[in-house]
């Protein structure tokens, strides 16, 4: 096989995957590390795809690019629900919690439906629209004011004020990207600086975040790893991945999606 028509068949594989890693490239095309690297670094170089520790992925959007609540939805589900799982385990009757803006959070907040006696705060339309089809007489559910980005987060000085004026006792943060550079981003920089709001208010916070956030970078820098007290992500994470993460938040748990 002639290099270029290597370089389309692993172009059209990660394409397929989304990523995929020098030792399978290695595997699948039978030859040595030193040539899949060569072929990763024409596809970088020509900005079809992004070169990542150990392998590649598609090429990234730009870092100011959110895309809609409703496209985000269908990502990663089986992930997503396993690690809403444990989260939920987290919850336990009476507590005050806040849930920031994200499908992961969205899909947490009806399992919190279940719960009795919780105070839930947001500044997620969505987030608040799943508790709110789920009504519960003990439960207390305090959407912000503020303006809405494409997330359906509320953001700006209407949200801010009212989220400095609460104590909770959890901060469920979903969350565009993390890495060991930038920490855990956002592609909104109001969005960013209501989240951070959120994390002052919360005596814990816990991360939500599925594989395909690592090595992801939004523009505005929510919070450095070492801030999270509990970080919750899937098994898709690379060993590699996993080993950083686990030496700056304060608790990794890794979930495996059915």
């Amino acid at each position: 096989m002639l290099a270029q028509q290597r370089q389309s068949a692993i172009l059209e594989l990660i394409r397929q995957r989304g990523g995929v890693r020098v030792s399978h490239l290695v595997s699948r095309f039978g030859v040595s590390d030193m040539t899949i690297r060569r072929d990763l670094e024409v596809l970088a170089d020509r900005g079809l795809i992004d070169k990542v520790h150990g392998g590649a992925t598609l090429a990234g959007p730009g870092s100011t690019e959110e895309p809609g609540f409703a496209a985000k939805s269908v990502r990663q589900q089986a992930e997503k629900r396993a690690i809403v799982e444990r989260a939920a385990g987290l919850v336990e009757p009476g507590m005050a919690v806040a849930l920031s803006a994200g499908t992961t959070t969205a899909a947490l907040a009806a399992r919190l439906a279940e719960i009795r006696g919780l105070t839930v705060v947001t500044n997620s339309i969505p987030v608040a629209d799943a508790l709110y089809q789920n009504p519960r007489a003990d439960q207390t559910v305090v959407l912000t004011g503020g303006i809405r980005t494409p997330s359906d987060a509320l953001t700006g000085p209407v949200a801010e004020a009212a989220i400095a004026a609460l104590n909770v006792d959890l901060l469920f943060l979903g969350v565009h990207g993390m890495s060991p550079r930038t920490g855990f981003t956002t592609p909104n920089l109001l969005e960013a600086a209501v989240n951070r709001r959120l994390i002052g208010s919360a005596r814990r916070l816990v991360v939500l975040a599925d594989h395909t956030k690592w090595e992801t970078i939004g523009i505005a820098t929510i919070a450095p790893l070492e801030e999270a007290d509990l970080l919750i992500t899937d098994a898709g994470l690379p060993p590699e991945a996993r080993r950083q993460l686990g030496e700056q938040v304060g608790e990794l748990v890794v979930v495996r999606a059915d």
